[in-house]
């Protein structure tokens, strides 16, 4: 597969209107908008924040050196904080990731990990730890 790498200018910058209310403190005018599934093999590097409306698939990837946002399933490779910010943050409808990475702190998933939980996720750093809480819409 050939490896897809999206700018400002293919993915188009987000609006706020496009995204919920409770996200939109996540965004500022450096974030970009991709409508679109993610599937394996397509890459995505911004300076910036992502938002992904679908799906991020396995042997995808997302780098970007604010946060990531996703509204459907990740299942592929996140970096967030990728220029070493430790406050980034990771948020998905479903957080099963191959790896996760925050800052310099790399994660995967437990591989006995069984539930499918019915609520969005977030991935943040807490005490130098990636820790893993239900999205609530209150970020602290």
């Amino acid at each position: 597969m050939t490896k897809e790498i999206l700018s400002n200018s293919t993915a188009g910058q987000a609006s706020l209107g496009n995204i919920p209310a409770e996200l939109a403190e996540l965004v500022d005018e450096n974030t970009i908008l991709v409508q679109r599934t993610m599937r394996s093999g397509q890459s995505i590097c911004h300076e910036g924040n992502v938002v992904v409306l679908g799906d991020v698939n396995p042997g995808a990837e997302i780098v970007a050196s604010g946060n990531i946002i996703v509204m459907g399933s990740l299942r592929g490779v996140v970096h967030a904080g990728a220029k070493g910010d430790v406050n980034a943050i990771i948020l998905a409808f479903r957080l099963r990731p191959t790896q996760l990475r925050i800052g310099n702190h790399i994660t995967r998933p437990p591989e006995d990990e069984s539930s499918n939980p019915d609520y969005p996720e977030l991935a943040r750093i807490k005490n130098g730890v990636v820790t893993i809480e239900t999205f609530n819409s209150v970020i602290k």
